[in-house]
């Protein structure tokens, strides 16, 4: 949905009078917002990760006009662009902060889902790679010591505006 809404812009994106920093503000304001909905409920393979890099480096390509056959680095694209914060890192942040979100809320049942205090036998095979998993990988802590960083919201937003 995102690819074709950067396709139907592409009067802009090859419109020289609209400067690059409105450019870039356009896909912050339309694009990004549709490539990332619901974000912060996903848990990402590595496969889906190189897959949002992927796009957002083809949106910024479309930007600069730059063809794949110039053989241009990703680095070089991001630092012409001035880009610090990408996109997989908002994604991050937005799970981080739901988390934190979902944590604070003491009693719910979205809390003991995330706490896996659900009765009931899993299924047979390899385990999936849960949403809690990934959040512990993100922080670096259990899920206790993350839920109990998390009661504490100035704490967890310093520490979730770092990853």
């Amino acid at each position: 949905m995102a690819r074709t809404a950067t396709a139907k812009l592409i009067k802009i994106w090859k419109d020289r009078t609209i400067t690059r920093n409105t450019k870039l503000r356009l896909v912050n304001a339309l694009i990004f917002p549709i490539a990332t909905y619901a974000a912060e409920t996903w848990t990402l393979k590595k496969i889906d990760r190189s897959k949002i890099e992927a796009f957002e480096m083809w949106v910024y390509r479309r930007i600069l006009r730059v063809s794949w056959t110039e053989h241009r680095t990703n680095l070089s694209i991001l630092e012409e662009l001035h880009i610090k914060d990408r996109l997989l890192k908002k994604v991050n942040q937005a799970y981080l902060t739901y988390f934190g979100h979902i944590a604070r809320r003491t009693g719910t049942m979205e809390l003991l889902v995330v706490e896996g205090k659900v009765e009931g036998r899993r299924p047979r095979g390899r385990s999936p790679i849960r949403w809690v998993d990934q959040m512990k990988s993100l922080v670096g802590k259990s899920l206790h010591e993350a839920v109990h960083t998390a009661q504490d919201r100035s704490q967890w937003r310093q520490q979730t505006n770092i990853i």
